[in-house]
């Protein structure tokens, strides 16, 4: 007999429900977290699994990859859908409600699966969140020094970041007490700095040896930072079928609303990777405002400025972008400068 499992997770304890090809429901019980607790019981109750359905949340990358190790077939849906199908399939909100309707759209097929990053892709996005973290903390810091202290009349201006702790201790020499206040937050600041650069420079190293970031970086306006964001999120290329997709899976394409005789496009759904779609729409302003080399991909922008102006063709130029780093990935060819005897990708 088929059987079909939902995991509904929580930080200490894993709702679970089992059921068979008929929607009877075999098995609900309670059990903690973790892999191995889970796959126990899951084999208590039968072998023949066909679906074991897990809403994609912050543990559930480490949980699918240590249950489908243990020969389970999981499935990780998307979190949007998930909450969409349960609300309409129940009126009372429970960890052991919501497993029910997970076995049950696993049962039926109602389901939106999602990618589960590799361990590779989890690690280089570590790496560049935690540097993002630490460079916003450190402008926080000088941001708030200069806002406090021109509440004294004391205006730091224009100044570069090794000269920054000198400009501050020279403005708060003759306070003591703002001197005593100001101190610890320079020293926050000296070692933020320090490890900024630690975690900088390994995001360097990183793309210094992979092939597939230095690829990348043959287009213009695509830095390290950009190449290791897109492979981190991209992470399996061969998923998405046409390099287009890449474009409206990171919210890069138009929203439409269109019911009886109302059809009308919206803007960009910012759908997806947020720090993908940034980074990217970065990279476009770059090539657009300040690479001084000249491509078809820059004429082709500059084109779209004219006609729709330049913020609509910095976020064409993003999307294009996408799409052109996922065609260079897929077949392992370097950015061409000219388009002659070459097709463009098309958007």
């Amino acid at each position: 007999m088929a059987h079909f499992a939902g995991l509904d997770v929580s930080v200490k304890e894993t709702s679970v429900c089992v059921v068979d090809d008929a929607g009877t429901v075999l098995c609900e019980r309670k059990v903690e977290s973790e892999p191995d607790d889970i796959a126990i019981l899951l084999e208590s109750v039968g072998a023949d699994y066909v679906r074991v359905g897990i809403e994609a949340g912050p543990l559930s990358q480490w949980l699918v990859g240590a249950l489908v190790e243990a020969g389970l077939p999981m499935v990780c849906v998307e979190t949007r859908h998930m909450k969409a199908l349960l609300k309409a399939q129940q009126i009372n909100k429970s960890d052991p409600n919501d497993a029910r309707g997970i076995a049950q759209m696993m049962r039926v097929g109602l389901f939106k699966p999602v990618q589960v990053k590799t361990l590779t892709a989890q690690q280089h996005r570590m790496l560049l969140t935690s540097r993002k973290l630490v460079q916003r903390k450190l402008m926080d810091i000088e941001c708030d020094l200069r806002g406090t202290l021109r509440n004294f009349g004391l205006k730091v201006g224009p100044i570069s970041p090794g000269h920054y702790d000198a400009r501050i201790r020279d403005l708060v020499e003759n306070f003591p007490t703002l001197a005593a206040i100001v101190e610890p937050l320079l020293s926050v600041r000296r070692v933020m700095r320090e490890q900024l650069a630690v975690l900088h420079k390994m995001v360097l190293d990183t793309v210094r040896h992979d092939p597939v970031c230095r690829r990348l970086m043959t287009v213009p306006g695509v830095g390290p930072l950009v190449a290791l964001t897109y492979r981190a999120s991209v992470d399996q290329p061969h998923r998405f079928v046409h390099s287009r997709e890449v474009g409206a899976h990171i919210g890069l394409t138009p929203r439409r609303h269109q019911s009886g005789e109302i059809d009308y496009n919206g803007g960009v759904s910012k759908c997806g990777d947020a720090m993908l779609r940034t980074v990217l729409y970065e990279a476009a302003q770059s090539m657009l405002c300040h690479s001084q080399k000249w491509s078809w991909l820059k004429a082709w922008a500059v084109r779209v400025a004219q006609r729709r102006g330049m913020r609509r063709a910095t976020v064409a130029l993003a999307r294009r972008i996408a799409v052109i780093l996922h065609r260079m990935w897929v077949d392992g060819t370097d950015f061409r400068w000219s388009n002659d005897a070459v097709v463009a990708p098309v958007i």
